[in-house]
């Protein structure tokens, strides 16, 4: 018996489960480029919907929330790179890479990855936007800022621990790593804009820059290294 014209073909039936598989990769893609270009707040979840090609009942059907949607979208962005990340380590950790080495790694491709893209527009919004909506920061916290801490740590005092580095606070000396990708993030997106051309920022050349200041320091050969400051009370 002929096939009715009401029953769906195996090909209909099949690009329909495709696309239905395909909506929350297409609702976070859309998702990420709103935040980025709006910010929390002007973001509606009917111009995601929209630009995702779907209606907003069918967002609220994967993402029951605005603040679910921007969690999804950190989580798959930027919280699924420390999988790799972390992989990374492990491999030059066995291997006989310096822990210069891998800071200078971390820092480079941190800037590959994600400094060059888009997705430092997530870190602006959270610092933008936090005082307003801080449910957002933590789950940045928690699912962004943490792990890289941890990550950093391990290197620092991986260093310390092979004589490579001398003995310091590497809790805290963490920061300094980290204030040179916020320092960044703060020039893409707010002095840069307003600075002059001629005197734009490299960040390649910055990072380098940043790196030897870390690892070596101001100060000349003749001062001999640094006593540790005591922290103050």
């Amino acid at each position: 018996m002929p096939a009715s014209s009401d029953t769906p073909s195996p090909t209909a039936a099949g690009k329909r489960a495709r696309r239905k598989d395909a909506r929350p990769s297409e609702l976070l893609d859309a998702a990420l480029e709103l935040f980025v270009e709006k910010g929390f707040a002007a973001t509606k979840v009917e111009a995601v919907a929209a630009r995702a090609g779907v209606s907003k009942g069918t967002l609220f059907l994967y993402f029951p929330s605005k603040a679910d949607l921007f969690r999804a979208v950190v989580q798959e962005n930027l919280a699924a790179r420390f999988a790799d990340w972390n992989t990374e380590y492990e491999a030059m950790d066995g291997g006989s890479d310096s822990a210069a080495d891998m800071l200078r790694h971390a820092l480079q491709s941190w800037w590959t990855r994600v400094g060059s893209t888009k997705l430092t527009g997530l870190t602006k919004l959270v610092i933008s936007e936090a005082q307003n909506f801080p449910e957002l920061a933590a789950c940045y916290h928690a699912e962004v800022v943490q792990p890289s801490q941890q990550l950093l740590r391990r290197v620092i005092q991986r260093g310390i621990d092979r004589g490579e580095f001398r003995p310091l606070d590497a809790e805290y000396a963490v920061y300094s790593v980290t204030s040179t990708i916020l320092y960044l993030v703060m020039q893409k997106h707010a002095i840069g804009l307003v600075g002059p051309a001629s005197g734009q920022l490299m960040p390649e050349r910055y990072i380098a820059s940043q790196l030897d200041i870390i690892l070596h320091g101001l100060l000349g050969p003749a001062q001999g290294p640094p006593s540790r400051i005591p922290a103050l009370s």
